[in-house]
């Protein structure tokens, strides 16, 4: 029998059923696609389709294949927010129409420089599924695009994945949904004695851990932290944030209140990913703050969503929580996701010359609740 040779060739086998389209199947190759630096299809209502390609990862002979490719002009999308640093505030998304001559260096400038002058225009749904994609991919959210020739030419183009902008702006509602618990284990902690990792993946591959410290006593508020994943602060000890202190500390006082849970959650940066931090950082040592960064990038504030976490607890069988956090944000993610707050224990890290203008920035800017927050004996600017 040859290597692939199939040994079941009855025709009544078929693979049909392991092949049916789930709801977000078409968006998750999609996003394999741009992980790759691949191309995509989007297509609209209207019939509008782009050929569009993740700024991400772009080179010389991408950009001129790109441009080889097309009948008309390459358009850059670029998400609001960066659009709004930029100069132009109140769009959903923004297009920029770029030169033949514009270089690979330019496009990543202008996808997330500061301090540059540039017209844009307002973006579709095609633009905005284009950022959705690139932010779902944990790529910097901006993409080439091209204007494809028609729907019927797209579905006949069987080497590029097309997807709706339906599917791709409708992904993360069932993104939550999707969460199952795949392993468990008894994991001892220095701070904490007895616990147990509940680990959790959902339909983007991402793993989200739940660690159950000590006996939970469900006929009490739950202590709970929500903490998201910092490679730098919680694994290296980085000075730049308060995050290792926060993890450590929420550890110990769960283990303190007698049992409690910590979702460890894959949402590095705000949920921007690794990459997109570290570029924050290089923008921040250029002297724009952390907020600022973020959005320069063109991401969101904050782009963590809690619907995930709720869930997490849902299927843990917690009701109400008494939440470790300084973040406002946080409790109301938390609420509007269906999760009751009992209390809020607040979870003070300490300040150092590096975390300094940070910690003022949550403060001052996102309204954390760290106003005792204290440097060499000096409270924190509230």
């Amino acid at each position: 029998m040859g290597l692939y040779e199939n040994p079941h060739s009855d025709a009544s086998v078929s693979l049909a059923p392991l092949l049916a389209n789930t709801p977000l199947a078409p968006t998750q190759r999609a996003i394999g696609e741009f992980v790759a630096s691949r191309p995509v299809l989007i297509a609209d209502e209207e019939s509008v389709v782009s050929l569009v390609l993740p700024v991400e990862g772009l080179t010389r002979e991408r950009l001129a294949a790109l441009a080889s490719s097309a009948d008309g002009p390459i358009d850059l999308f670029i998400s609001g927010t960066r659009a709004a640093a930029l100069g132009a505030r109140g769009l959903a998304a923004g297009v920029i129409r770029l030169a033949p001559s514009l270089r690979c260096e330019d496009v990543l400038a202008l996808a997330g420089d500061v301090n540059l002058h540039v017209t844009v225009a307002p973006g579709g749904r095609v633009a905005a599924a284009a950022i959705e994609l690139a932010k779902l991919s944990r790529l910097l959210p901006a993409a080439l695009a091209v204007r494809w020739r028609t729907v019927e030419s797209a579905t006949r183009t069987s080497a590029v994945p097309c997807v709706t902008t339906s599917e791709v702006l409708a992904f993360r509602t069932g993104l939550a949904s999707s969460l199952r618990r795949v392993s468990s284990a008894r994991v001892p902690l220095p701070d904490a004695g007895d616990s147990s990792f509940e680990v959790f993946r959902d339909a983007l591959g991402q793993f989200w851990t739940a660690v159950v410290i000590g006996d939970v006593d469900r006929t009490r508020p739950i202590p709970v932290r929500l903490h998201s994943a910092c490679l730098t602060g919680d694994a290296f000890g980085s000075r730049r944030c308060d995050c290792g202190d926060q993890l450590r500390m929420a550890i110990a006082m769960i283990a303190a209140r007698r049992g409690g849970v910590l979702l460890y959650l894959d949402q590095e940066g705000c949920g921007i990913g690794l990459g997109n931090k570290m570029r924050a950082y290089a923008l921040q040592d250029r002297g724009v703050d952390t907020i600022d960064a973020n959005t320069t990038l063109g991401f969101d504030r904050d782009e963590r969503r809690y619907d995930v976490a709720a869930r997490m607890l849902r299927l843990l069988g917690i009701g109400d929580v008494a939440l470790l956090t300084n973040n406002p944000m946080k409790m109301a993610g938390l609420r509007e996701a269906g999760v009751t707050i009992a209390e809020r224990i607040a979870l003070v890290a300490p300040v150092n010359e590096s975390n300094r203008d940070y910690l003022r920035a949550k403060q001052q800017r996102a309204g954390h609740l760290i106003g005792t927050a204290r440097l060499d004996n000096e409270v924190l600017d509230a």
